[in-house]
């Protein structure tokens, strides 16, 4: 697969991931991030999943995929199972996100999150002038149909490791089609940071 054919937000989590090391990710979805991991990095890599159509995207790709619930907790894994734990845009659609990401940082020695960014200018823009719920592209839904229960901004995630004592080891900001370099809490449409405890 060429580099310019995966997803911006794949490629830069594909960077942050060392080879050959051991990945949960958790609302793995059709599971191309984690076929991607495993393909180009070589990892060891299993998901979780809620969606049975998706489970079975997974299996046809070959992937070791198991049916759960996030929101349940990861209590079958022991304290540091493995190097990364993944929640790439899956933690809005958590019930439970202090829960979960506490649960993320036992089982993994580091944890890669992604999210989209409320707090784009786009979204700001919609609510200031239409006085409406933003629809936009990586927040598409109308907020009667949406999976996201938790609408954040990359500066609010910030300000939620800060005082929980977790350590953001590195960020990336992206935007349509490109990295984001400047003022990414208005300008970026999703974020993607390495953290550890």
């Amino acid at each position: 697969m060429a580099r310019k054919d995966v997803q911006l937000d794949h490629g830069i989590i594909l960077d942050m991931i060392e080879p050959r090391s051991t990945v949960l990710d958790l609302g793995c979805g059709n599971g191309d991030l984690l076929y991607l991991l495993i393909k180009e990095k070589g990892v060891h890599g299993q998901g979780i999943e809620i969606d049975n159509q998706e489970i079975y995207r997974c299996v046809a790709k070959g992937l070791n995929v198991f049916h759960g619930d996030v929101d349940s907790g990861l209590a079958e894994f022991g304290d540091k199972t493995f190097d990364y734990v993944v929640l790439n845009q899956s933690l809005q659609q958590i019930l439970h996100v202090d829960k979960v990401l506490i649960d993320a940082l036992r089982v993994g020695k580091k944890v890669v999150v992604g999210f989209p960014n409320f707090a784009h200018y786009k979204s700001r823009l919609q609510m200031f002038f239409q006085g409406r719920t933003p629809v936009t592209g990586p927040l598409p839904y109308q907020w009667y149909e949406t999976p996201n229960l938790h609408f954040l901004s990359i500066s609010d995630f910030k300000r939620y490791c800060r005082i929980k004592g977790i350590n953001i080891e590195r960020s990336a900001y992206i935007g349509q089609a490109r990295k984001i370099h400047f003022i990414p809490n208005l300008l970026a449409q999703a974020g993607i940071f390495l953290i550890s405890k």
